[in-house]
């Protein structure tokens, strides 16, 4: 009966200009999905990726930003 006592499944997201992460953030497995797709609608020309946070590798990534913020257009 083993249990994930791991804790809640964390994915890091990035959005990418080239080569180099614009954006690089991780949190919670469904709160960094959502995010991903907002990303993906906001920024449509650059790749957005989302990859799990291992517990031995917590990722640099920053916590989210508020959600209001994530349709808000770029000046």
């Amino acid at each position: 009966m083993g249990g994930d006592h791991a804790g809640p499944q964390r994915r890091r997201v990035r959005v990418w200009f080239g080569e180099h992460a614009v954006a690089d953030y991780c949190a919670e497995a469904e709160l960094a999905d959502r995010y991903a797709a907002a990303m993906s609608r906001r920024f449509a020309g650059l790749r957005v990726t989302s990859e799990p946070v291992s517990a031995a590798d917590p990722g640099t990534g920053r916590p989210l930003p508020g959600e209001r913020l994530w349709e808000v257009a770029p000046k």
